[in-house]
């Protein structure tokens, strides 16, 4: 009889400190600046014909609204088109252009950010800072002058290749599954002088999607710490996407930044064979959207959106994600991680995260494994505001 009351005691202390904790947890996620390095909402919102700037749970990862709910204070918007589009520069235009009218629309909730000094000025506005960053290097379509171009509208990183290859730099898939028939493999000399201009004018040198060759000449060519916007650690799930140990040492030694991407595929080693057991089921479906549309991607969306039941036995673990993170802090420090969503460029995302509103539950689980707020504010916005000003034109 005595043992009841003592039960119910435990369990009541035990309710106070974990709310206790949970409340600890949301208010070190709103007082740090959270800085997404990769969001690919522009694209999707073009696709589906939505606006970012009207309510979308349940349509996509994202919207103004729970954006806020996130806490998320300056967020890079992807321009990026695939390898096949015609004129990649004018569809990167186009994005900009939807992404300016949703921030236009909403001058007391948006507003355009160029340099650090921007984002800080939003923060205090308490409006979400707008900046823009190029997912692959074909959309400059191998011209300079392109690329200050978009760097005048606001872009202020380009990936220097998407998952297929430029005249002047081989992507991750490429140097994989096209090793062999490659006419060059790495940077060429206008590669290299894409990153020299790059470092001159501010634009981050993001190297998610590079193949290994073109990444290690991109470190050898920068003079600026490199960004890598959505990617993960190859030795937790090795994809060709994700950085090996070496890759994670050379960025912490150059002063960059990992972003971690949350795609279940790159965070969990068994995903893709569950996805490939997915799409067995249902592969007279899939060869009938491949014929309208051969982009493997859009296929991959229509059907998971279409079998959302099957779809959510496939995603891992929250858990994963932290693991990833710890990682790459237990081996070169936690000054050179972040985070890089790729909230609606991913058909799959870890149990819990269903949107841009569910990152207080990342930082909830930092505070679970120990990170101090100090620590907290680095990982959510403090590193990539170091990299950044490090990348500004002096």
């Amino acid at each position: 009889m005595i043992a009841k009351p003592v039960f119910l005691l435990s369990v009541f202390l035990l309710f106070i400190q974990t709310n206790s904790a949970a409340q600890q947890s949301r208010k070190w996620h709103f007082k740090s600046v959270l800085i997404d390095t990769h969001n690919d909402i522009p694209s999707t919102a073009i696709q589906e014909k939505v606006s970012f700037d009207q309510p979308l749970k349940n349509k996509t990862h994202s919207d103004l609204q729970r954006m806020f709910e996130g806490g998320v204070d300056a967020q890079f918007f992807s321009i990026w088109c695939d390898g096949l589009k015609e004129n990649p520069y004018a569809w990167a235009n186009r994005e900009i252009d939807t992404v300016l009218a949703w921030t236009n629309r909403n001058p007391d909730k948006m507003m355009r950010a160029f340099t650090t000094a921007d984002i800080m000025k939003a923060v205090k506005q308490k409006k979400l800072a707008v900046l823009f960053g190029v997912e692959g290097g074909h959309m400059i379509e191998n011209d300079l002058g392109k690329l200050e171009a978009l760097y005048k509208r606001g872009v202020r990183y380009m990936t220097i290749t998407w998952n297929n290859s430029t005249p002047w730099a081989t992507s991750a898939l490429d140097e994989e599954t096209k090793k062999d028939s490659l006419k060059h493999n790495g940077l060429t000399e206008f590669g290299k002088s894409v990153i020299r201009k790059m470092n001159d004018w501010g634009m981050m040198v993001d190297l998610s999607h590079a193949g290994e060759q073109t990444f290690y000449d991109a470190i050898a060519t920068t003079i600026k710490p490199v960004l890598v916007s959505h990617s993960c650690v190859y030795t937790l799930c090795p994809h060709r996407r994700n950085l090996k140990d070496e890759q994670i040492k050379a960025i912490a030694k150059n002063g960059g930044v990992i972003h971690l991407n949350f795609y279940s595929g790159f965070l969990d080693s068994a995903f893709e064979a569950r996805s490939d057991a997915f799409t067995a089921r249902h592969k007279t479906e899939m060869d009938s959207l491949l014929k309208i549309n051969p982009e493997p991607y859009f296929m991959q969306v229509y059907l998971f959106n279409k079998y959302p039941d099957e779809v959510k036995a496939l995603r891992p673990p929250m858990s994963l994600l932290l693991d990833h993170l710890d990682f790459i802090v237990k081996m070169v420090g936690v000054d050179y991680v972040g985070m890089g969503s790729d909230f609606d460029g991913v058909n799959s995302l870890p149990e819990g995260l269903n949107g841009v509103e569910d990152f207080p539950k990342i930082t909830e689980e930092l505070v679970k494994r120990g990170y101090s707020k100090k620590d907290i504010r680095k990982i959510l916005g403090g590193n990539l505001l170091r990299l950044f000003k490090a990348n500004e034109a002096k």
